[in-house]
């Protein structure tokens, strides 16, 4: 059942044209390794300007082409961050919210009722973000900050906290629901996808996904549940 529930997930997010920026969470197939999978999507020339970088085992944004960068405050950040046995990712610079507030000895949520969704009206942007603790009672977590029906004068932060991973499989996350002329906010609960056993088996599998049009960058990062050992895959439209 959860099979079939999941790849009929995976077929929505391939019909899905623009479902923006996307996290999923989960656990491989045999049990031996948590997933982090982070993608960005782009539809005007600035935000398809950008590549994903790793630096030290932290991957961020950076332009393709910095001569046509025109405003980099909400497309370049650090999606991927990892203190200790916290490792977050998120569509923006909350990722650093996330890890001071972690470094201080505070918490995921404590972090996220500081921030807000994005101010690029009139979309106004959910911030999505995810957390695993290795060890941990929830062992993965999932946040959307939003508008309360599209209007910004309230912010709604819906957490989503996963006790036990079902293995081969994870919940995914998106900013926006469908394509629009104005982009309709992310609804509902995280979704049921599926989780490979291996980082290159998925990054091939949900860059396949992914609208060929509009997908720009895409990671795979696995955490070995045993020795804490990480492994990242990226993969951008522009080499």
């Amino acid at each position: 059942m959860l099979k079939q529930i999941a790849q009929r997930n995976a077929e929505k997010l391939e019909n899905n044209v623009y479902p923006g920026r996307g996290i999923v969470l989960g656990m491989s197939y045999d049990g031996t390794k948590l997933f982090q999978i982070y993608w960005i999507m782009g539809r005007s020339e600035n935000s398809r300007n950008r590549v994903f970088v790793e630096e030290d085992g932290f991957v961020r944004t950076r332009a393709y082409d910095e001569s046509k960068l025109i405003d980099p405050s909400l497309i370049i950040y650090y999606p991927l961050k990892n203190i200790g046995k916290y490792h977050i990712v998120s569509n923006g610079d909350q990722t650093d919210t996330v890890f001071d507030y972690i470094s201080s000895g505070k918490t995921f949520e404590a972090a996220l009722m500081t921030r807000s969704f994005e101010p690029d009206s009139p979309n106004f942007t959910p911030r999505i973000t995810g957390i695993m603790e290795l060890g941990g009672k929830n062992v993965y977590s999932l946040a959307i900050l939003k508008t309360l029906g599209g209007d910004p004068n309230t912010c709604v932060r819906n957490f989503f906290n996963y006790e036990k991973p079902i293995k081969g499989f994870g919940h995914c996350i998106h900013t926006y629901e469908c394509d629009g002329e104005v982009l309709p906010s992310f609804t509902g609960e995280p979704y049921l996808m599926p989780i490979p056993d291996n980082a290159q088996t998925a990054l091939d599998a949900y860059w396949d996904m992914l609208n060929q049009d509009n997908r720009i960058s895409l990671l795979v990062k696995t955490i070995d549940i045993k020795t804490g050992k990480v492994e990242i895959k990226i993969r951008n439209r522009h080499n």
